[in-house]
C-alpha cells in the first residue's frame, strides 16, 4: 500500500513538473501570495465536476468529500485516520471560479484558525484547462511561514493529482488505501 502512494506521488510531482506553467509569487509590497497553475488534459466542465462536487473529488482527491456548492457551504475531504482538509465555499463563479475559506493542517493551529482565502480559476485553452490556485491572506511569524512552505508543496501535489486524474482514470482507493479507503 505505502509503495503505491509513493509511486503516485512520484507520477503526479513528475507531472506538475510537466505541465506546470507559474510556480510562486512573494510580492511583500502587495502581501504574500502562493500561485500555482497546471494544465488539465480536459475540458473545463469535465475539470469543474472533477473540482466541485462530492462524485467527482472522489475520484481524485480522496474517497470520502463533500461539496456543497454554495456560499458557506463546505468542500471538504476526509482522509483515513479522521484528518480533514478543505474549507468553506466564500464564492463561485460555475465553471470558472471556487474560492475557499481554506483550514490548514492541524500541525498549525493559528493558520488553521484564521484561514487563507484560495481562489481557484479555471480557464479553457483548446481540449485542455487551465487551473490556477492563487492563496492569500498569509500573515507573519513562524507558523505562518512553515505552514506556507508546507501549503506550497502540498497544493501542487493537490494540483498534480488532479492531472492525473484526467491522464490514467479516476484513483482506485481500494488499491491505494485498502480497507482504510472504505472507513470515514
Amino acid at each position: 500500500m505505502k509503495v503505491l502512494l509513493l509511486a503516485l506521488l512520484l507520477f503526479t510531482t513528475g507531472a506538475f513538473a510537466e505541465s506546470q506553467e507559474k510556480v510562486a509569487s512573494n510580492d511583500a509590497s502587495a502581501g504574500k501570495s502562493l500561485i500555482l497553475t497546471i494544465t488539465v488534459p480536459a475540458s473545463r466542465t469535465e475539470v469543474w465536476k472533477a473540482f466541485a462536487t462530492s462524485e467527482g473529488l472522489s475520484t481524485w482527491l480522496t474517497p470520502s468529500a463533500v461539496v456543497d456548492l454554495r456560499p458557506g457551504g463546505e468542500w471538504t475531504a476526509h482522509y483515513p485516520g479522521g484528518k480533514t482538509g478543505g474549507g468553506t465555499i466564500v464564492s463561485f463563479v460555475p465553471e470558472k471560479e471556487i474560492v475557499i475559506s481554506a483550514m490548514a493542517p492541524e500541525q498549525f493551529p493559528t493558520v488553521r484558525s484564521t484561514r487563507t482565502h484560495a481562489r481557484f480559476r479555471f480557464e479553457s485553452r483548446g481540449n485542455s484547462t487551465i487551473v490556477e490556485l492563487e492563496q492569500t491572506g498569509w500573515q507573519q511569524g513562524e507558523e505562518w511561514d512553515k505552514a506556507y512552505e508546507y501549503l506550497f508543496a502540498g497544493n501542487a501535489e493537490l494540483l498534480a493529482t488532479l492531472h492525473h486524474r484526467f491522464v490514467n482514470g479516476p484513483i482506485d482507493w481500494v488499491k491505494v488505501w485498502g480497507a482504510a479507503a472504505n472507513a470515514h
